[in-house]
């Protein structure tokens, strides 16, 4: 097909560099309106003869549609419509040969700003696109010292690029590694630290890059095999690999991974959560909004809250995943409601209320996240919260509770208080902590350290819990820091517990990995939560105890022993979010006041439509003091 005849009137320059996911259709879906019939399904190619040994993986698979196709994508009529205006393919200007471009669906969209580094200078080119410069006058710090010398050097070092400009880190760059496995791919969640240290430095460019290209290559449409993840879903990784074609020619493309070659084949609840996240980062930091605004990041934002929003048989407010989701991506007993989950959807919800442009067509979206960070607040706040107070009540439930007065509303048997809680929790009524999961019949009582900063950093605790999670952490030192910060949770499974509830899982051995390991990259966020509360004493001691231990160790993913005393048997070296988290740590310790750009405050509007009170009569909503009486204390 002459592409000038499928691009109609689009004005966009032909390329080397073609973004284009191999993504999957489902022939089931169809959008009647003959107005979309014409556009082939997104990132799609008619290069797809061409075949050699080294590239055989993609070039073969089946899933590539071709360019002339007739097949109609599934995106809803009313998310097409906001986005037709808006380009989605990313060009090179390095080489005019190529006579195809291709477009996400068709669609004619502003193309990306391209940004140039040049030594510790940056000149902008600003294509048809977006003109606003960076004040960066804000992030000069204190001169770096030798360990932040080589932390920023192997940083730099792990940058992948696509079409000449960087779009994202490796999750590991280890020289001596034969065989990285998935560890030389970009992952959304492992980029967020590496995104943040370089914003910190004043260098956006390869965030808003990374930004923009993930966006396009999320799914538009349901994709793996019969199964359907829904539409918005954001890949858990990508790959920039090189596709040959005639005549000593090739392009580049992005090649990403939605679970399907994921161990244990889970789809990342958690990728478009964070894409979120990074992306209000990205417009506090700079003060540039004008990627947020976006017709087509406005439309991206919508499809994921609409998939974390979608309608279902759950009753409670948080977001239904399954084990290994997140980054416990192995079975790890977290599926049904973990607090991870839970604290980043909450923060991608108040994310997405801040940064959704307000008109008709979003009020709906926006009422809707409004009521569900209303119930998600109360709920957790009111259930997931334990303390000595609260585990001596739980020791004294009555259970089959049948009425909508019940005290035990979940069904939980007392002999879930396991006697490590009872000598564990301080008694102190000033320190507690928020539990891992909670589900009918079941409460996890392990400290998931992620899921607990980050109900800090987003205010899904109340300013007391949060501050009561860092008096735990400041009296339980030792357990959850020792000798390198930070225990992914605590205590581990051990013994049968372990075999029954990991499957035997020979990387997840008690202390070890997931299953009580310790892992630095936490120290980031360690930080923000304790500069947040106005502890940052607790956070230097942190970042320190680990600096004297990270460049000998060679950056190592994780640490294994019960006080993280040896790196991980299976740790991969030079793991990228581990030097990322240091450097982040550093420059927040030393530009405390750029913090309050990354965390969100207490959001009294919540309480006041809070939804969640049940009473005799059914769901009525509460008032500010109703709440406030409850779990404001």
């Amino acid at each position: 097909m002459n592409a000038i005849t499928f691009l109609g009137n689009s004005t966009m320059i032909p390329s080397q560099c073609i973004l284009r996911a191999f993504s999957r259709t489902s022939p089931s879906k169809y959008i009647r309106d003959t107005a979309f019939r014409s556009y082939p399904s997104r990132f799609s190619s008619c290069i797809n003869q061409y075949r050699n040994a080294n590239s055989d993986r993609i070039i073969r698979t089946t899933n590539a549609v071709p360019f002339c196709t007739d097949r109609q994508s599934s995106v809803t009529a009313q998310v097409v419509f906001e986005a037709r205006s808006l380009s989605a393919s990313t060009t090179c200007a390095n080489d005019r040969t190529l006579d195809q471009i291709y477009t996400k669906n068709g669609l004619n969209v502003k193309p990306l700003v391209v940004e140039r580094l040049k030594g510790h200078e940056k000149d902008e080119e600003v294509v048809n696109g977006d003109d606003k410069s960076v004040n960066r006058a804000s992030f000069e710090g204190v001169k770096s010292n030798d360990l932040e010398e080589e932390a920023w050097r192997l940083l730099r070092d792990s940058v992948v690029t696509y079409c000449d400009s960087p779009v994202g880190t490796v999750a590991a760059k280890d020289p001596t590694d034969t065989m990285p496995s998935n560890y030389d791919q970009v992952f959304i969640r492992d980029f967020v630290p590496s995104a943040l240290a370089f914003l910190l430095k004043g260098e956006s460019e390869i965030v808003r890059n990374f930004l923009l290209h993930t966006l396009q290559l999320q799914s538009w449409e349901k994709t793996v095999d019969c199964y359907s993840p829904g539409q918005g879903l954001m890949p858990a990784s990508f790959k920039v690999r090189t596709l040959p074609l005639e005549e000593d020619k090739f392009e580049e493309v992005l090649d990403p991974d939605f679970g399907e070659a994921a161990i244990g084949r889970v789809a990342p609840v958690d990728s478009g959560l964070w894409w979120i996240i990074l992306l209000r980062a990205y417009g506090k930091i700079t003060g540039d909004y004008s990627l947020q605004e976006r017709i087509d990041v406005q439309t991206g934002i919508k499809m994921i809250a609409n998939l974390c929003l979608a309608d279902g048989f759950d009753m409670f407010p948080t977001l239904l995943v399954t084990d290994g989701s997140c980054m416990i991506d192995r079975r790890m007993g977290i599926h049904g409601h973990p607090l991870e989950i839970q604290a980043l959807f909450y923060s991608a919800l108040r994310s997405s209320r801040e940064m959704i442009t307000v008109n008709d067509s979003s009020k709906n979206i926006i009422k809707t996240i409004s009521n569900r960070l209303s119930a998600l607040s109360f709920h957790i706040r009111e259930n997931y919260w334990v303390d000595k107070n609260k585990i001596n009540e739980i020791y004294r439930y009555k259970t089959e509770e049948y009425s909508m007065d019940a005290t035990n509303k979940f069904n939980i048997y007392p002999e879930q208080v396991s006697p490590w809680l009872m000598d564990w929790v301080p008694e102190s009524p000033d320190s507690g902590f928020l539990i891992g999961n909670l589900q009918p019949a079941h409460m996890d009582f392990r400290f998931f350290t992620l899921g607990n900063l980050w109900s800090i950093i987003s205010s899904l605790g109340t300013p007391k819990q949060n501050q009561a999670i860092l008096n735990l952490i400041e009296e339980k030192w030792n357990d959850l820091v020792g000798h390198m910060p930070l225990k992914i949770c605590y205590p581990a499974l051990e013994s049968s517990e372990w075999h029954i509830i990991t499957g035997s899982d020979p990387k997840n051995t008690p202390w070890s990995y997931h299953n009580g390991g310790s892992w630095p990259t936490l120290l980031w966020q360690f930080t923000l939560a304790c500069i947040k509360m106005g502890r940052s004493e607790l956070a230097e001691k942190a970042v320190t105890m680990a600096e004297k231990r990270l460049q000998a160790d060679q950056w190592p993913e994780y640490y294994d022993t019960r006080d993280g005393k040896f790196i991980g048997k299976q740790s991969r070296l030079y793991q990228t979010w581990t030097i990322a988290g240091f450097l982040t740590s550093k420059q927040l310790l030393q530009n405390p006041e750029i913090a309050s750009s990354l965390f969100w405050e207490e959001d009294l509007e919540l309480l006041e439509s809070c939804v969640c009170v049940l009473t005799k009569s059914g769901r009525k909503k509460c008032s500010r003091a109703a709440a406030k009486s409850q779990i404001l204390i």
